[in-house]
């Protein structure tokens, strides 16, 4: 990655360079760490404040920087995807997480699916050396009075949560996220699973999923336990917060429902969700399976793999019972239980403009999940968009505004426009982008048109920055 003093963008000259400004980053996930490298590499520096390990959250097991706590995939490298797209843009921008992540990364076919250990640890080491940047372990239960950027993220403390809702003046909004198990990989049934991808578009030649298939007689005894298998209560803070949606199991975000929520919705839901067979079906040397439920390799030692699409909240017990129903998993092993914990998020509209600057104080900057910005990258991708202008607010420099045109620019747009009765987080999709005139009739075409017309875009704009 060449040497760290030597990494800017070369936006500013040598003389602005040396100016002595500070800026404070609040949260050390992939949006504040994103924030930090943008920012320093601009010339800033920047106190880089972590309240791990003096202070845990419900899901997260080390102090490492960037933590991976619902999965080991950022989504697709296709820029002919919404994830992948984003990632594409990013790295116009000398992204530090696409690095990482590129460095990092594990077979998943066309997903980047990474090594979440050395990620983690990868950033921190980058961070941690970077001549610009100071790591400061404390937990800050106020908005600083300087110039800084919050990207807390949805397991902001309680301390400090006050402290947004008191600063914003509106009610915080929550919803609820699951994690899927890890399994470990040599409990898993290798002569009942089978290697392929989707439509055998495989990375590795071989698929890079391992697939358990299900007959139908088997699916359907599965899907009865789970609809009525053991939840985990919610604890009393996240009942007062509930608005008690889905038979009085919380308030989840539709695009991370846990399988029990999913299931709950009819007996074939699965099958033609997560469970779809859908262009795996001829990789199998047997009948057809009617369901199938795929693992994703979760290390780069092969050790650990994650099932995807199993959000969960049951019972530990519940967990190990119902998921060795599963033929490949009858002695299934779990490294990690799937769990539920409460996510928050502030109504960005009134908070922020597409700058991800306050519309109350001009020197503060919010980014990540707690603006409603959903997935690895969007969080990421909202980090390097604030840590960008509040360099640029500090250098007394126009806001930059992302074209529309854009996964960033649309992000953006979106988060700060939409309707409070409509909010939820968004992920990076091309529903965010405006159309293409004239419209394109196939799919893949209208899809890859939008992928070249966004990072033509993406390529003029920084360059116009310089």
């Amino acid at each position: 990655m060449g040497c760290l003093c030597n990494i800017y963008t070369n936006l500013f000259d040598d003389t602005i360079f040396r100016m002595p400004f500070e800026l404070s980053v609040i949260g050390g996930g992939l949006a504040g760490c994103e924030a930090a490298w943008q920012a320093a590499n601009r010339g800033i520096s920047v106190l880089l404040y972590e309240m791990r390990p003096q202070t845990m959250t419900e899901v997260h097991k080390t102090d490492l920087l960037g933590e991976l706590v619902c999965s080991n995939s950022l989504g697709s490298v296709k820029p002919t995807s919404g994830s992948g797209l984003l990632f594409n843009e990013m790295k116009v921008f000398d992204s530090l997480i696409c690095k990482v992540a590129e460095d990092s990364t594990v077979p998943a076919g066309t997903a980047l699916a990474v090594d979440r250990k050395l990620f983690s640890q990868r950033i921190t080491e980058l961070l941690s050396a970077h001549p610009q940047i100071k790591i400061i372990r404390a937990e800050i239960t106020s908005i600083p009075t300087t110039p800084s950027i919050i990207a807390t993220g949805p397991l902001t403390s309680p301390a400090m949560t006050q402290a947004l809702q008191d600063f914003h003046g509106e009610k915080n909004l929550f919803f609820y996220d699951a994690i899927a198990p890890l399994l470990e990989a040599d409990s898993i049934d290798m002569e009942t699973a089978f290697w392929g991808s989707r439509y055998g578009n495989a990375g590795s030649g071989k698929g890079d999923y391992l697939n358990c298939p299900m007959d139908k007689e088997t699916y359907d005894a599965f899907v009865e336990q789970l609809i009525h298998a053991q939840q985990i209560p919610l604890r009393p803070f996240e009942q007062g917060i509930s608005e008690g949606v889905d038979a009085g199991h919380g308030n989840f975000f539709e695009g991370c429902l846990p399988v029990e929520v999913l299931a709950r919705r009819g007996v074939a839901t699965l099958a033609y969700g997560p469970m779809r067979p859908v262009g795996l079906r001829k990789s199998y040397p047997g009948d057809p399976p009617y369901a199938i439920v795929q693992l994703r390799q979760d290390n780069l030692s092969h050790t650990t793999y994650n099932m995807v699409g199993f959000q969960t909240n049951l019972t530990f017990s519940e967990q190990k019972r119902v998921f060795r129903m599963i033929p490949a998993l009858q002695n299934a092993e779990f490294v990690r239980y799937g769990q539920m914990h409460r996510n928050t998020f502030l109504f960005a509209p009134t908070l922020i403009n597409p700058g991800l600057q306050s519309l109350q104080r001009p020197d503060l900057f919010f980014a990540g999940q707690l603006i409603g910005v959903e997935g690895y990258l969007g969080n990421a991708a909202t980090g390097m968009v604030a840590g960008i202008n509040a360099v640029r607010y500090l250098y007394q420099q126009p806001l930059l505004t992302f074209p529309q045109e854009t996964i960033i620019g649309g992000l953006c747009f979106y988060i700060t426009h939409a309707q409070k009765d409509e909010f939820q987080p968004m992920k990076a999709n091309f529903g965010l982008l405006p159309p293409l005139f004239p419209m394109i009739k196939s799919k893949g075409d209208r899809k890859a048109a939008y992928g070249n017309r966004s990072l033509e875009m993406i390529k003029e704009f920084y360059n116009r920055q310089r």
